[in-house]
């Protein structure tokens, strides 16, 4: 018995010493070649695979950006940006006479592909996206004063343009004042919602997530372009093999009633300069729809996805997901168990996070 304690305590000094080791010389490496760019790209020109899948992604991105131009889709990314751009114009104060100049007859372009798919493949379009376009299209000719070049002709193309459309008052509006919901009422609802891990056996109905959504899609995003979706999963064997792809679901993925993915679209880009606003809008969208679960009596769990190969590769193949396609995180969500705990998880002071000027 003493003999192996004493191997034991020998095996246990061995790993001491090595993670040591591990540690000092980390350490060393990082301060040589983290403290300069140059040293650091050496490094990652050595190690080139470690992000090797995000860049093939954003300049695949790029690509799909171009090539989805001529083809028929629901929504028409670039046209949802130009006319969200023409909406900031137009709220300008003061705002001038003529002005988007330098990108009025893109806009145009692609608005009259948008047209000519609503005329030729009824249906395949998301009906009150074009609408929206063509009610800021018609304010902004309205309000642009005569005698520019470029207006003028953008002008007479929108008129040309074969698509008869009803006003639907679908342009920029002075903001209201919608909700009752005091600074208190919402503390203790975002109080409220915490991540819960252990739900009941109840299906989720699907109007209720769908409702969500809706919330979730209010949330603000770069030039209104929505570059994300939510791959809902509430099937049970579908749940339990996606919930288990990631790291962070030992010991209670079993339990998930229903997960969501949300994927955040890079070819909705077509500079690598925005690769960024996938994770940043899919994560504002996904907090909202959060909130909205908790309105409904219904709790959720954020499941943190790494960036990591294997899983990447295995999520992909699962999900059938492009490799533009970027997942930004998982939402386990479902009817907290009554006697499920959460954890405390104890928040920052405002002095170590707020910083003014």
């Amino acid at each position: 018995m003493l003999n192996k304690l004493k191997k034991i305590a020998k095996a246990l000094l061995a790993i001491t010493w090595i993670r040591r080791v591990y540690e000092t010389v980390n350490r060393i490496f990082l301060e040589v070649f983290g403290g300069s760019r140059v040293l650091t790209h050496l490094v990652y020109f050595v190690s080139f695979i470690t992000f090797n899948r995000e860049q093939a992604a954003v300049l695949r991105g790029r690509r799909n950006y171009y090539r989805n131009k001529n083809r028929e889709r629901i929504t028409h990314v670039e046209l949802r940006r130009n006319i969200h751009r023409l909406e900031k114009g137009l709220i300008m104060r003061p705002r001038r006479d003529v002005f988007a100049r330098d990108y009025i007859t893109e806009t145009i372009e692609f608005y009259e592909q948008a047209a000519e798919q609503c005329r030729t493949a009824p249906g395949t379009m998301d009906q009150s996206e074009m609408d929206w376009a063509h009610d800021v299209l018609t304010e902004y000719f309205r309000v642009s004063a005569s005698g520019d070049d470029a207006v003028d002709a953008a002008r007479a193309r929108f008129d040309s343009a074969e698509y008869d459309a009803e006003p639907t008052g679908k342009i920029p509006y002075v903001k209201q004042q919608l909700s009752d919901i005091d600074y208190d009422a919402f503390e203790a609802l975002v109080t409220q919602r915490r991540s819960v891990r252990w739900y009941e056996e109840r299906e989720i109905p699907r109007e209720l997530i769908d409702k969500a959504l809706l919330l979730a899609r209010q949330a603000p995003s770069a030039c209104n372009r929505l570059p994300y979706e939510f791959r809902i999963f509430d099937s049970p064997e579908m749940v339990r093999t996606v919930s288990d792809i990631p790291f962070g679901t030992a010991g209670y993925g079993h339990n998930i009633p229903a997960v969501a993915v949300v994927v955040g679209k890079l070819e909705s880009y077509f500079s690598p300069r925005d690769r960024h606003a996938v994770y940043v809008d899919g994560s504002l969208a996904a907090m909202q729809f959060m909130l909205g679960l908790e309105t409904m009596g219904l709790s959720s769990s954020v499941i943190n996805w790494p960036d990591f190969e294997p899983l990447e590769r295995k999520m992909q193949k699962t999900l059938g997901l492009d490799l533009t396609d970027r997942v930004v995180m998982l939402i386990a969500f479902g009817y907290a168990h009554p006697e499920g705990m959460v954890p405390h998880s104890k928040k920052k002071e405002l002095d170590t996070f707020r910083r003014y000027n």
